[in-house]
């Protein structure tokens, strides 16, 4: 990354998440739909822990040390490091997870080979990413020059997204997405597929 603003705010973004508890919450639902409950999971990207914590995923990376602090309070098992060079052996874990990070890797393919190296064989690779063809991804993207946290961004389409996945062996099993009406009161019901909703979550398997 090559400014890392969320080890600056690291404050405004857990705070981001209390003032959008709805979209936390639809966020969480789709994600929880697709990554696997009782296996061992990483978080590629963990940043302060916040979903984690919530989808019984222990152990992360990240290359922010504040963000890891909020981490560590969470109790989760974490290290200061990079997407692209994970301090992890060869099939340590049943799945990964990207949680929007992906968007912020400079190099997406090597993280995904590294995410396909610790990973088990036949295990689970999980992406969620802002639809950047979605009206979220749209807004987002007219924004990101004066925004603190997607100055740096580079938002996917899901159509660039899955190419990236399987163009590093992993097949495509599921995709679900949501914030597709943005009801700022009740969390949203996901959605399979994609091309409705501004968050999309992309389940694949090793090959």
């Amino acid at each position: 990354m090559k400014f890392n603003s969320f080890n600056i705010y690291t404050k405004e973004y857990e705070d981001w998440f209390k003032e959008n508890e709805i979209v936390f919450q639809s966020e969480l639902l789709a994600l929880k739909q697709l990554i696997p409950a009782e296996k061992k999971g990483v978080e590629i990207g963990i940043g302060s822990g916040i979903f984690a914590e919530k989808l019984g995923i222990k152990y992360g990376i990240d290359p922010s040390e504040n963000m890891l602090d909020f981490a560590r309070k969470r109790n989760l098992i974490v290290e200061k490091g990079y997407a692209e060079n994970l301090p992890y052996p060869n099939s340590s874990f049943d799945f990964a997870v990207f949680i929007t990070s992906i968007c912020f890797i400079e190099n997406p393919g090597k993280s995904l080979k590294e995410a396909f190296r610790v990973i088990k064989d036949k295990g689970e690779l999980i992406v969620a990413i802002i639809d950047r063809d979605s009206t979220l991804g749209k807004s987002l993207e007219t924004i990101k020059e004066d925004s603190k946290f997607y100055k740096y961004a580079r938002f996917y389409s899901v159509p660039e997204m899955i190419s990236i996945i399987e163009f590093n062996n992993f097949e495509i099993a599921e995709i679900v997405q949501t914030l597709i009406n943005m009801n700022p009161h009740i969390p949203e019901n996901p959605l399979k597929g994609y091309g409705k909703g501004g968050f999309v979550v992309i389940k694949a398997i090793k090959k």
